[in-house]
């Protein structure tokens, strides 16, 4: 489980912690960053994934506050953060964003695209491919059980063409529809409202994509 802290107080988020949560997600880099004087080294627990869109010229910064980039949604972001990750004389492991609505306002690869871009992206020296991320369209369950079930068929794809990545990584599912996602072969759900209540995290407005819990 990656507990997602986006809107959460820090007090809250160390009580987590300290509860035993050890994955935590965040939206923006800039809102770990805020993090720091909390949770100063990054290298210990907890384990901090991104979580939401990465634009390019924040690639440096992620690089140096997060242990996992989960939202990876093309190529060249791939490579500033190969770039970034040698600079920084790390491996970074990452997931590739997959977005199966085609709307505008969403973020992540087209599934057309995912397993070429796999390929190229595993043969970057300072990046470790572990797998996929997903975010199901607000259309009910039946429609984020097929989005579920899509991502798994798409993994196994991948897989065969990137034999590195065997055991892959499937983050999806979030408060409202993580049953459903287990159920159909998630490896991680990204939980916010469910763990820290009705303030925890802002509505997500309509059709967007952005926010991944």
């Amino acid at each position: 489980m990656v507990a997602v802290t986006k809107g959460v107080s820090d007090g809250r988020v160390a009580a987590m912690v300290a509860a035993g949560v050890r994955h935590l997600g965040e939206n923006r880099v800039q809102a770990a960053e805020a993090r720091a004087a909390v949770f100063p080294d990054v290298s210990a627990v907890p384990i901090w994934h991104l979580i939401g869109h990465l634009q390019r010229n924040k690639v440096r910064r992620a690089v140096a506050r997060f242990d996992r980039v989960d939202s990876v949604d093309s190529r060249r972001l791939a490579e500033a953060l190969d770039r970034a990750a040698a600079e920084a004389a790390r491996r970074l492991p990452v997931l590739i964003e997959v977005d199966w609505t085609g709307a505008a306002a969403r973020t992540g690869l087209p599934a057309v695209e995912v397993v070429a871009a796999a390929e190229s992206i595993s043969g970057l020296a300072h990046l470790d491919l572990l797998g996929l991320m997903t975010l199901a369209p607000d259309a009910g369950p039946d429609a984020a059980r097929a989005v579920f079930r899509q991502t798994r068929a798409l993994a196994e794809a991948v897989c065969r063409r990137v034999p590195a990545m065997n055991r892959p990584v499937l983050s999806m599912g979030m408060s409202g529809d993580f049953e459903i996602a287990v159920e159909e072969g998630a490896t991680e759900i990204r939980i916010g409202h469910a763990l820290f209540g009705v303030d925890a995290s802002p509505a997500r407005p309509q059709g967007l994509g952005q926010d991944h819990e």
